[in-house]
């Protein structure tokens, strides 16, 4: 495991060192400032080289919203047949461009420098060189203290072992537990804020309940977890979720989903500032009249063909051309001989 991680070690224990090389200008080398604003700084840079998936992270959130509706109906129509449902959510995914695993990504991504910083800080904790540290910067890493607490040390070490770097049991246990809660804390208000701003009210999906559950468990692992975490990565794990909910904030703020409140609010700004068109009054009435009249429009029914020769609701029939109005009865036309001549009229006739 350490020779597949290695490269990984000697990544996150360069960053460490250079930071801490640029800190150590300002404050004593062996200070907890300059070693813990060291991996402030490496988170930094990591959660910058993640920008790409933060933002494939939002589109697949906003799609799978999106898609929830459709989902439904395909689990309900193939709810006896698993492997249709499969395919057919596969099909709907790949027509609409959604990726379900890019909202993990952020966090996939990271476990490797989590594992690594994590291992890098219990080599420091145990006097062993890790990575591009050489023993004096381990020495001065394992010796570095945070309000009290050195950065190596957890909240379920041993009182000898804590005793061994100088200091007490006590304060490592509360700086601890005050991490641990903030840590749990921003936790929870980053997936409040996505939940209550960044959603669209309109449509109730299982998504939704989903991620209310997530909003509940993902606190709750943090503090149950974070026990065996050293001072160092609870520093780490706080300053990513302090990003996580600036960024989130910043993303919601400019670009909110359609229909959520975070959305409403912004409209709302907009509208204020002038920027934002709106319909006039009475055109908006003419428009709603005439979506109206086409809804109370009925079209008549077409009729058989049975019904159109028996007369059965016949339309009534147009006067053929060249026909004259009733009452009026047509001129006599004079009658035509055998020879085709006209018939002189008779004496009679003109009598």
């Amino acid at each position: 495991m350490n020779t597949i991680l290695s490269p990984l070690y000697i990544a996150v224990s360069w960053i460490i060192v250079q930071f801490h090389r640029l800190y150590s200008l300002v404050f004593d080398e062996d200070s907890g400032w300059a070693w813990g604003l060291s991996i402030v700084s490496l988170v930094i840079v990591i959660r910058i080289a993640l920008i790409p998936l933060f933002v494939k992270q939002i589109k697949s959130t906003r799609n799978m919203q999106a898609l929830q509706p459709q989902m439904k109906k395909i689990q309900e129509r193939y709810k006896n047949d698993r492997q249709r449902q499969s395919e057919e959510m596969m099909k709907l995914y790949r027509e609409t461009g959604t990726n379900p695993l890019a909202s993990c990504l952020p966090i996939l991504a990271q476990s490797p420098f989590f594992i690594a910083l994590f291992q890098t800080l219990s080599h420091i904790a145990n006097n062993q060189t890790v990575g591009v540290l050489n023993a004096e910067q381990v020495d001065s890493a394992r010796s570095a203290t945070i309000f009290g607490a050195p950065i190596a040390t957890r909240f379920m070490d041993s009182a000898s072992k804590v005793a061994e770097l100088g200091a007490s049991l006590g304060t490592v246990r509360t700086v601890t537990i005050i991490m641990i809660i903030l840590m749990s804390a921003s936790q929870f208000f980053t997936q409040r804020q996505l939940m209550t701003k960044n959603v669209n009210l309109d449509v109730k999906t299982p998504f939704m309940n989903q991620q209310k559950m997530l909003m509940y468990i993902f606190p709750l692992m943090f503090a149950v977890f974070g026990i065996n975490f050293p001072v160092g990565v609870l520093i780490y794990w706080l300053t990513t979720n302090v990003w996580s909910m600036g960024q989130q904030m910043y993303v919601i703020a400019r670009n909110p989903t359609p229909g959520s409140l975070a959305y409403k609010e912004r409209q709302e700004r907009l509208r204020k500032k002038g920027k934002l068109v709106e319909e006039q009054p009475v055109e908006t009435d003419a428009k709603k009249a005439v979506e109206a009249a086409r809804a109370a429009r009925t079209q008549p029914k077409r009729q058989s063909k049975s019904r159109r020769q028996s007369g059965g609701g016949q339309q009534p029939q147009r006067p053929a051309q060249g026909s004259k109005p009733q009452g009026q009865q047509p001129k006599q036309q004079p009658k035509k001989s055998q020879s085709g001549k006209p018939n002189k009229p008779s004496a009679n006739s003109k009598k």
